[in-house]
């Protein structure tokens, strides 16, 4: 697995890494806003992607920072790839190559009493990166709740 800056050509690799997550999170793959998002990322070297040897996309990261606080925007692992580190080998490289000083990378998910929260695994997949839950988030597109967790890094 080669982790790497994302590139144009990356777009449809995105396309299908969302249309795998969009029972969790609601349409993606047809909706404008998401193509912008992952364009305006490519373009300004803050999303990231997992290749197999193969050269199969098998996961994808959308970074921002702002100030001392960084953000993950989105963060999809192929499902036959989940549980053989991509999604933390994505997550390391985000933080080497995006933050510098200290301060914290927080991302939102889905709030303890979501229907999705056990299913996706995220709560788990998080807190073993050293992620812990902080305050609510606005709820989501679908209504249900969100949280947000956080980790500081030095």
């Amino acid at each position: 697995m080669i982790v790497r800056l994302a590139r144009e050509q990356d777009f449809p690799g995105f396309l299908g890494l969302a249309a795998e997550v969009e029972h969790y999170f609601g349409p993606m793959v047809d909706d404008p806003g998401f193509h912008s998002a992952v364009d305006k990322h490519i373009r300004r070297s803050t999303a990231l992607v997992a290749v197999s040897s193969g050269s199969d996309l098998i996961g994808g990261l959308l970074f921002g920072t702002n100030a001392s606080m960084c953000h993950i925007h989105w963060l999809v692992v192929s499902e036959k790839e989940r549980g053989r580190g991509v999604g933390r080998a994505l997550i390391t490289d985000a933080t080497r190559t995006f933050v510098q000083g200290p301060g914290s990378i927080e991302v939102v998910t889905f709030g303890a009493d979501h229907p999705n929260a056990a299913a996706s695994g995220a709560h788990t997949f998080y807190e073993r990166l050293g992620f812990v839950p902080a305050e609510a988030a606005d709820p989501g597109t679908d209504g249900g709740s969100r949280q947000i967790y956080r980790r500081a890094v030095t």
